[in-house]
Parts: structure tokens; C-alpha cells; sequence
């Protein structure tokens, strides 16, 4: 599938990247500076370099930005505190809109300047050039996509539940609750592409392990309006659905189900959601019977993490309001930045020197949840999920209503 991902992109940009063709791999390669720490690319004396690819003007760009502005916070943290190895933390951000040919363009001009990526919005995107990271550059991308397809990589790492096991765990909890049982049918509306096609390969396990039968209802990212995907699945008798797109889909489908009276429960892949959604006329039915899987503390929750970095963030930011994107670029950030640590310890801040860093980092990020463990890149650094419901009276609009578990029969990784 990555292989026919990267050949599909590399065509449709109908022009020679760099990205697309071979060069020779400098990053074993470096040199030592006078405290004998060996450097290479995106790496001097004083600074340490490294990329963002993010969307700040396409399909997800309330999550771009916030990703994107946590994760220079964080910057501007780390610089004032005295960087990292004596050195100061550049970000360089290039806004791709959700468009392959701006991605893949962002990252052929960025990646022979930095280090590595803290940001790579997009799975398909991520996985055009997964191969030519593998292969040749080998620098770590922090993706923020969680698409199983991405595993397996020593410089790809997923940070969180992939959405297959994300959707396991969304159904356990479904199960868990009794809103539904063997026998029964779920809905599950799904992205055509990575995204909403390794989602449903955790609702169809998951339904095989529980005796339910999965109705499929495949949508684009262009179609907003679900009364059609609503009348099939209310015609087929479905007992809960779950919708794996983005915000404008999920809260149709909320919207559309309550004027119509079709009364299931509803849960969402992490990205299915944003606290702007409360304010439109879909906002009564999602804070009734709407949930979110992820795999980190909302930024509302009470919990010292997200209480702290909230009140950073608003500091940073006081006209911008709260999502979890802002957890999400902050923890990304703080991985990378506990890597270079590690590496500067180990006097190897060359792209392999940060690789193996990460390796050894086996108990991140317990102040947003739970615990990630990047010791093995064929697994996701966690297999648990956090349950969440809207609540309009909580900062950034969830809250959680089950702590981070995973499911009674997790979903096996192949």
C-alpha cells in the first residue's frame, strides 16, 4: 500500500522532485565539535534546525494551528531555558493547505536543512515519502497521523494509538456501557483512503470478536452532508455508529441523526472533533450522546499536564481558543526535544544519533494520560485510549468519561 501511495503521489505531481529520486545518505556520516558531540545535517555550533508540515489553510487547519503554535511554544520555552547541548531551537513552518504537491514540495526544501520534523500533517502525505525516509534521509518525522500503515519505521513514529486500535477501544467502551451487544449492528462512516480504511479494519475485528455486524458507509473528505449515510444506516437498524472524518462530517451526522430522531450513540476517531462544533446548530445533539477516542487527557481536563500547558498556552495566545491540537503539538515537541537530550548525552546529534535516542524512551508523556513506550517502531507507542464527551463548560470542549484503558481483546498488530 505505500508503495502504490508513493508511485500515485510522485505521478500526480507530473514533475521531477527530488523527493522521488535517490541521493546518497549522509546521515551516518558527521563531525565532532569542540565538546566532541558529532553533528550533521540541520545541526551547528548554535542551532539545532528542524522542520513543521503542517495545515493551516486546508481541511484541518484549526488543527494545524494549534499544533503548529504549541509546538513554537515550546521553542520559545526550550530557547529561554538555555536550549538543548548549548544550542537554540529553530522551527521552521511550511503551511501545505492539505495539497500533495505543497507537501511533498515542503519536505524536499526542508529536509537537506533540518534535523527532522516535529510536524507532518497528513497520512497519505506522510507515506509519499515514507520510503525516501526509510532509504536515504533516514531523520525522525513526528507524524501527526495514526494510520497503522505508518508502522514499522525506525524514523516514522506514531505518537499514540493508530486508529485501528483507537476504534477497537472505541467500541469497547461502547460494549463496556451496554449501548450495544451482541447481535447488533454498528455504522461505521469512514474516509475513503489510510485514515478511514485502517479505522475500519479495527471496527470489522472488533465487531468479528463481539458478534456484531458492521454496516459501511465510505464518504470523501468533500461530502459534509450525511443524510444519506444517516437514512441507510437508520434503514439498516444500527445500534451506535462510528464516524471516522473530520469535525464538519461528524457533527452533520450528529446533527442529521437528532432532527431525524434516529437516537444511537456516536463516537469519533481523535480527529473527529472540534470545539467550534458546540456553536453551531449541530452543538445540543453532539454534548447528548457524541464521544471521542484519543490517546491523551483533553486540554480542559483538570489533570496537571493539560492545567499547566493550558494556562502556558493562553499566555502565548490569548486571542486563540483551546483544542486538543495543542496537546498534541506540545507532545510531539517534547518528545523530539527529550530525544536530542539523550542524543547530546550520548555526543551524537546526527539524524542516527537522535533515531537511537528515541529508542530508549520507554515512559513519556504520563502528565497528558498515559504512558508511550518508542522502544519497538513495528508498535504504537501505546495501545490505550482515552474516552472523552463534549461539554460546552469545559476549556477546549471535552471531558473525559473514561480514563485511559484499552480494550478487554486489543486488536492484534501484524
Amino acid at each position: 500500500m505505500k508503495l502504490r501511495v508513493l508511485g500515485a503521489v510522485c505521478a500526480a505531481l507530473t514533475l521531477t522532485l527530488v523527493g522521488c529520486s535517490e541521493k546518497a545518505n549522509t546521515s551516518d556520516g558527521g563531525v565532532k565539535d569542540k565538546g566532541g558531540v558529532k553533528t550533521g545535517e540541520g545541526v551547528t555550533d548554535s542551532v539545532i534546525s528542524l522542520g513543521a508540515l503542517t495545515d493551516m489553510t486546508g481541511v484541518y487547519a484549526s488543527l494545524g494551528k494549534s499544533v503548529t503554535q504549541a509546538q513554537q511554544l515550546w521553542v520559545k520555552q526550550t530557547n529561554a531555558a538555555g536550549g538543548i547541548c548549548e544550542r537554540k531551537i529553530a522551527l521552521t513552518v511550511r503551511d501545505h493547505g492539505y495539497d500533495p504537491q505543497k507537501a511533498i514540495a515542503g519536505y524536499t526544501e526542508l529536509e537537506p536543512k533540518v534535523l527532522g520534523f516535529v510536524q507532518f500533517i497528513g497520512s497519505p502525505f506522510v507515506a509519499a515519502v515514507e520510503q525516501r525516509i526509510d532509504g536515504q534521509d533516514k531523520g525522525l518525522v513526528l507524524p501527526q497521523a495514526w494510520s497503522a500503515n505508518l508502522l514499522g519505521s525506525k524514523y516514522v513514529r506514531v505518537i499514540g494509538a493508530t486508529y485501528d486500535v483507537e476504534t477497537v477501544n472505541a467500541i469497547d467502551y461502547l460494549l463496556a456501557e451496554k449501548r450495544i451487544a451482541k447481535g447488533d449492528r454498528i455504522g461505521h462512516v469512514y474516509f475513503e483512503g489510510d485514515y478511514g480504511e485502517n479505522a475500519l479494519a479495527g471496527s470489522t475485528y472488533a465487531a468479528k470478536e463481539a458478534g456484531l455486524t458492521v454496516v459501511e458507509q465510505k464518504i470523501k473528505p468533500t461530502d459534509n452532508d450525511m443524510t444519506a449515510q444517516v437514512a441507510a444506516l437508520k434503514q439498516a437498524g444500527v445500534k451506535a455508529v462510528v464516524v471516522s472524518a473530520g469535525p464538519r462530517q461528524a457533527a452533520s451526522l450528529v446533527g442529521v441523526a437528532a432532527a431525524t430522531g434516529f437516537k444511537v450513540p456516536v463516537v469519533g476517531n481523535n480527529s473527529a472533533f472540534a470545539p467550534q462544533l458546540l456553536k453551531t446548530q449541530a452543538g445540543p445533539a453532539l454534548l447528548k450522546d457524541y464521544y471521542v477516542a484519543a490517546s491523551t487527557l483533553p486540554i480542559g481536563d483538570p489533570g496537571a499536564g493539560p492545567a499547566k500547558l493550558s494556562k502556558e498556552y493562553g499566555a502565548e495566545y490569548p486571542k486563540d481558543g483551546l483544542d486538543n491540537g495543542v496537546i498534541a503539538g506540545y507532545t510531539a515537541a517534547t518528545l523530539y526535544g527529550e530525544a536530542l537530550k539523550k542524543a547530546c548525552a550520548a555526543k551524537d546529534l546526527t539524524r542516527a544519533g537522535i533515531d537511537k535516542a528515541l529508542l530508549t524512551i520507554t515512559d513519556f508523556g504520563s502528565d497528558f494520560g498515559m504512558s508511550h513506550n518508542f522502544s519497538d517502531p513495528a508498535a504504537p507507542s501505546t495501545r490505550e485510549s482515552v474516552i472523552m464527551k463534549p461539554d460546552a463548560k469545559t476549556p477546549g470542549g471535552l471531558k473525559v468519561v473514561r480514563p485511559a484503558e484499552a480494550a478487554a481483546k486489543p486488536y492484534p498488530l501484524k
